[in-house]
């Protein structure tokens, strides 16, 4: 029962710190600022703290709180994502429409769920399956905190004004490695996550793979090598594109990674410390598995698999091992994680004995095994409680607004 108690009271205190930490991510903003829906893939401020308390209350206060009485009923169809089980949903597209709930009502939402789940924490009926959803609730929020600052830059970027979120700290840039490949053993291996602490369902079942020898850059592609890339005239050269990619490039008349432009002859990034120049030596970032894949045929090397990754990365330490990152813009750093993901030419599918859950909370990563890419290693504005050599990212290959980068691979 002792056991028992630390760990309610521990998670406790992780709820309460992970639900204000999101908060904190809006200090700095206008009341405007929390509406603005910028495209269809993104989704506002507001809505990402309304979902985020929605889920809590959908799949922990609802099934197991016999006296929990919803703040308002009609919050379960406007805040549902894509749970098809759960019921209606407002329509994705639409989220930046919701002008009301105001900001104060979905803060008042939060407390209000916030002191039902410390209340069903208490009761501590369903022991395991309350937790281990709470648990869940905890890594889902995490997940959106990073959504939140990747959706927020989207948005601030059609601004005309460049809006800054956040004013840089005085760090002075460090200059990247020189760029090695480090050999790794091929063989039959094993891949996935096989332990007791906290993973997604997609990182499961632990399974056996063979891969060949292989070298993977000892750092991530930098801006400086990229546009190395683009004078050379790397978006034109259809021999280097898939052929998706180059229909994709051509139709959006992509010349730059996103964020990028172009003043007085030098190019400049827009970031949520505002507009930057280029680093050279700091890691490329906001570019599509396209694009990715692109510039690895221009070098005469390749994308790694997510196997390759996982296992160049599996000694490193997991969970909660790294400081958690208060830097806004890629940088170099000495592991392979925490600066921007990794784009992999694994397709997102399951592995070997994967089963979903059952119910609703199945659908959380199962349902979108098709059409997307593996990312791994985690960005500058990822949890460092999803900092594992297992996490599996997934975006499709258009995708942009991510920190998402280039690390080499060579058989």
């Amino acid at each position: 029962m002792s056991d028992e108690s630390d760990y309610l009271s521990d998670l406790a205190t992780r709820f309460g710190a992970i639900r204000a930490f999101t908060e904190s991510l809006c200090q700095p903003l206008s009341t405007e600022d929390y509406v603005v829906q910028s495209m269809p893939e993104a989704s506002p401020v507001k809505w990402h703290l309304a979902h985020t308390t929605w889920f809590f209350e959908t799949f922990l206060l609802e099934p197991y709180s016999a006296d929990y009485t919803p703040l308002h009923p009609q919050y379960r169809i406007l805040f549902n994502s894509y749970y098809e089980a759960v019921g209606a949903k407002h329509p994705r597209s639409e989220r930046g429409m919701l002008t009301r709930p105001s900001i104060d009502e979905v803060y008042a939402y939060r407390r209000y769920v916030n002191a039902a789940i410390i209340k069903l924490l208490h009761a501590r009926a369903d022991f395991t399956e309350i937790t281990d959803r709470i648990e869940l609730g905890l890594h889902h929020e995490q997940q959106h905190q990073e959504l939140l600052l990747t959706d927020l830059q989207h948005a601030f970027s059609k601004n005309p004004l460049r809006p800054i979120y956040k004013t840089a700290s005085q760090t002075t840039p460090t200059s990247a490695p020189s760029l090695q490949f480090q050999q790794h053993e091929g063989g039959l291996k094993s891949i996935g996550f096989d332990g007791n602490d906290f993973a997604f369902d997609n990182e499961k079942p632990r399974h056996r793979v063979f891969v060949e020898p292989y070298q993977l850059a000892n750092r991530l592609v930098t801006q400086g090598e990229y546009l190395e890339f683009i004078r050379d005239g790397g978006y034109q050269k259809p021999e280097l594109w898939l052929s998706d990619g180059y229909i994709f490039i051509h139709n959006h008349e992509l010349q730059t990674p996103l964020y990028w432009y172009a003043r007085d002859g030098e190019y400049y990034r827009y970031s949520l410390y505002g507009g930057i120049a280029l680093d050279p030596h700091a890691p490329v970032c906001h570019i599509s598995y396209y694009e990715a894949d692109a510039y690895a045929r221009w070098v005469g090397a390749r994308l790694p698999t997510e196997a390759e990754w996982e296992l160049a990365y599996a000694s490193q330490p997991v969970i909660g091992q790294f400081a958690q990152q208060g830097d806004l813009i890629p940088r170099h750093t000495d592991f392979g994680f925490g600066s921007a993901w990794t784009w992999t030419s694994s397709p997102y599918i399951a592995y070997p004995g994967f089963r979903a859950a059952t119910g609703a909370l199945g659908e959380y990563n199962g349902k979108f095994m098709s059409d997307q890419w593996v990312l791994r290693g985690g960005s500058c504005f990822t949890s460092c409680y999803s900092l594992r050599a297992t996490y599996r990212n997934f975006f499709p290959a258009t995708a942009r607004w991510q920190v998402s980068g280039i690390r080499l691979a060579c058989d």
